[in-house]
Parts: C-alpha cells; sequence; structure tokens
C-alpha cells in the first residue's frame, strides 16, 4: 500500500495546479453541503479533490441499495448514515480535510447551527420544499453567504441544457430548470454528476473571485 502524503505535499500539488492564491482561499473556506444524495455527495467529492478547507455535511438519511446507481457509495456502506459513509469516503481522498458532520433533518430551527460557521452553502436536497426552505433561510438570515441550488438534472437530455445562473447577487441555481423526476423520467447518474460539478465549480470560481454575468 503505498504511503499517504504529509499535509505539506497534499497542499504542494494543489498550490502546483491552482496558485498560491486560489489555494489558500479555497483552503480557508468553510462550504455547507445539505444533503448528500446523488447532488451533495458528488459536489463534497469534487470539493474535497479541489482542497476545499472544511465541509459540512448534513444529511439524516441512511445508504441505501437504490443510491448505488448515481450517488458517491459503495456496498459496503448499504445501511450505514450517509454523513458516516460519505466522510470516510472522502478521507480516503484528503485526509486533511476537516468534516464536520450533522446526522439530522434540516429545519428552520437547526439552521442556523448548522450553516453560521459557512462561507458558502450547496442546497442538495431532493424535495422542493426542503429546497425553498433553505434558500429562503439563508436570503432572509445571511444575505452575505452565497447559496448555490440544483435544479432539473432528471433524465436522459443532453447534459449542455444544464447551466449555472446567477438569480441575485448571492443565489445562485445549477441544472436545466426544467426536467423533474415527478415527470417518471429519473435520475440518471452522468447527468446529476453533471450538475454537480457545475454547482462544485461555482463555488470555486466565487471563491477565486469570480462570478457569473
Amino acid at each position: 500500500m503505498a504511503d499517504i502524503p504529509t499535509r505539506e505535499e497534499w497542499l504542494q500539488a494543489l498550490t502546483d495546479r491552482h496558485g498560491i492564491e486560489r489555494q489558500k482561499a479555497f483552503s480557508d473556506a468553510t462550504v455547507a453541503v445539505c444533503g448528500l444524495g446523488g447532488l451533495g455527495s458528488n459536489i463534497s467529492i469534487a470539493l474535497t479533490r479541489a482542497g476545499i478547507g472544511r465541509l459540512i455535511l448534513t444529511d439524516f438519511d441512511k445508504v441505501d441499495i437504490t443510491n448505488l446507481h448515481r450517488q458517491q457509495y459503495k456496498a459496503c456502506q448499504i445501511g450505514m448514515y450517509k454523513t458516516d459513509a460519505l466522510s470516510e469516503n472522502l478521507r480516503e481522498i484528503s485526509p486533511y480535510t476537516e468534516l464536520t458532520t450533522h446526522t439530522v433533518k434540516m429545519t428552520e430551527e437547526n439552521m442556523a447551527d448548522i450553516l453560521s460557521d459557512a462561507d458558502i452553502i450547496c442546497e442538495a436536497f431532493d424535495k422542493a420544499d426542503m429546497k425553498a426552505m433553505l434558500v429562503n433561510f439563508v436570503l432572509e438570515n445571511y444575505p452575505e453567504k452565497y447559496i448555490l441550488s440544483g435544479s432539473g438534472m432528471a433524465g436522459f437530455g443532453s447534459a449542455n441544457t444544464i447551466k449555472t445562473k446567477k438569480v441575485t447577487g448571492h443565489f445562485y441555481i445549477c441544472g436545466d430548470g426544467v426536467s423533474d423526476v415527478n415527470d417518471g423520467i429519473g435520475l440518471v447518474s452522468s447527468r446529476v454528476m453533471a450538475c454537480a460539478a457545475q454547482e462544485a465549480h461555482m463555488v470555486l470560481r466565487l471563491l477565486s473571485g469570480e462570478e457569473e454575468p
């Protein structure tokens, strides 16, 4: 088994790829990922590989066999809480990323405790009412924080229709804005990953001082 790189070696490799200033911004950042299904687990993987310093991971669900076709879990993790299973997988990628987990269902009563330390918040819920509750809470209570949300990633339509749109100054939506699992199309791994990549990439752009027009 290969030796695990030291923290210094890990950071140097990332700095060589991203540059000193950008990597410092990534390393200093705290990003909350709310919902660890197909969208959230893939977002978390991408941000960990990019060297985000701290992730706040929130989900109350357990890994099920029906999750494995699109979510970043393994067959041997069925029955584990997603917060535990994803933390295990992320630590295999980067043992130096700080992980804070909340194995709870998010409500308006606990959102402030979960999100207060986050610089950027990624909404990755399945249900529309949960998405709306989180986005509205952040916009009303944390106008200085960025919130990114996913909307429209189901089916076998072209991944080229998945875009990142700036809604307001600190609110972005990633997806096609149309496709819905309730239409009977279903979620497909590759298209969910494409939407997750858009959301994770927007996080990195914001931390780099970039914004969508």
